[in-house]
């Protein structure tokens, strides 16, 4: 037994590959190895000798199994070191630029936009985009004739047989996301609820989804005053101009009253967009003061708190920011128009550094 210990046990530490410790190994342990025949020896001896000589060979057994192992994965480590040193790269070069990748330009908006509103105290807030009936109306002010609640325009989910219960939907905006904040949080608040919407939309500038961002502040005092000043501030970082003019003009939206369409003055000299010039309007989002019920709905006392909410289409302005034509193409995957739209994968927008370097 100490001979084939020694004898093996040295062979296994001189092993200077894989291959060789396998040999061993096969000599050693294989069927036809050594120490296993021995094993089968064991059958013509008394039943004391095949006691005290089983024992002592699976002891050898195992030694020479635990040193092959640890030989092993001692090889596969210096392997690995001189692999390493071999294939050696200095990661601090710049990427090949043929290989460097873009940032779509709704991700990028998102960031431009989540960076503005930062800037002015707001938090980001998000939520399921399968809701239930009751957050993405009812919560709302939404009254079950209002045609958002037809299955023309919204996408209701499949409902087991027999259930009766208001199906759930996918969200038509990030509004629940108002709901789920107020109730989360509480008042005083300010947040911003980007993320995917969904509705039976499609041509030049609607899809079945696209990307929404809505804001909600609530406050003892706020009024429309500060939504406008809001509102101006936002569109001057978005745009990248010093000055915008914008109109509000009255309308109806369940969920605020009063309500408001913002449209923003702008000139299509030549073909092409400027915003904060000329004599036209341009419409770019919905806004108004939070109503009542939907504050209850969040949990809020609407006699102690009141506040502010919009919304609009990232993937709008996008397009109106970036002169991007049509909607469908953010959705079509070509590699050809993510590189011509796209954006540097490690700058990051912000207001002092610039939000679309």
């Amino acid at each position: 037994m100490d001979a084939l210990r020694g004898r093996y046990l040295d062979g296994i530490a001189g092993a200077s590959d894989e291959s060789s410790l396998e040999d061993i190994r096969l000599a050693a342990l294989g069927k036809k190895g050594e120490i296993s025949l021995k094993m089968r020896e064991l059958g013509r001896m008394t039943p004391e000798e095949r006691q005290t000589t089983g024992a002592a060979l699976n002891r050898l057994k195992d030694e020479i199994d635990a040193a092959l192992r640890a030989r092993k994965t001692a090889l596969g480590d210096a392997a690995l070191d001189a692999r390493l040193k071999a294939e050696w790269l200095d990661v601090t070069l710049p990427a090949r630029p043929r290989r460097q990748g873009t940032i779509h330009p709704v991700s990028q908006v998102t960031e431009e936009v989540t960076a503005i509103f930062a800037d002015m105290g707001f938090a980001v807030a998000e939520g399921p985009q399968v809701e239930s009936d009751w957050y993405n109306f009812d919560a709302l002010n939404i009254a079950p004739e209002h045609p958002a609640r037809q299955e023309h325009d919204t996408f209701f989910m499949a409902r087991a047989p027999g259930d009766n219960r208001p199906p759930n939907v996918l969200r038509t905006h990030t509004s629940p996301v108002q709901i789920r904040a107020m109730q989360e949080r509480g008042a005083p608040l300010r947040v911003i609820c980007p993320g995917r919407v969904y509705r039976m939309d499609m041509d030049q500038t609607h899809t079945p989804m696209f990307h929404q961002v809505e804001g909600l502040a609530l406050g003892r005092d706020i009024n429309m005053a500060n939504l406008k000043w809001v509102l101006e501030e936002f569109c001057r970082a978005f745009f990248e101009v010093d000055s915008v003019e914008l109109r509000f003009r009255a309308s109806h939206f369940p969920f605020t009253e009063p309500s408001a369409e913002v449209d923003i003055r702008c000139s299509w000299e030549g073909g092409q967009l400027k915003i904060g010039e000329g004599d036209s309007w341009l419409e770019i989002l919905g806004s108004g003061m939070v109503h009542p019920k939907v504050l209850a709905a969040g949990g809020i006392d609407p006699n102690e708190w009141q506040g502010f909410a919009f919304g609009m289409g990232i993937d709008r302005i996008a397009m109106l920011k970036y002169g991007i034509p049509d909607l469908r193409a953010f959705f079509e995957s070509d590699l050809r128009w993510l590189k011509h739209y796209g954006f540097a994968a490690l700058d990051v927008p912000g207001i002092v550094g610039g939000l679309s370097r």
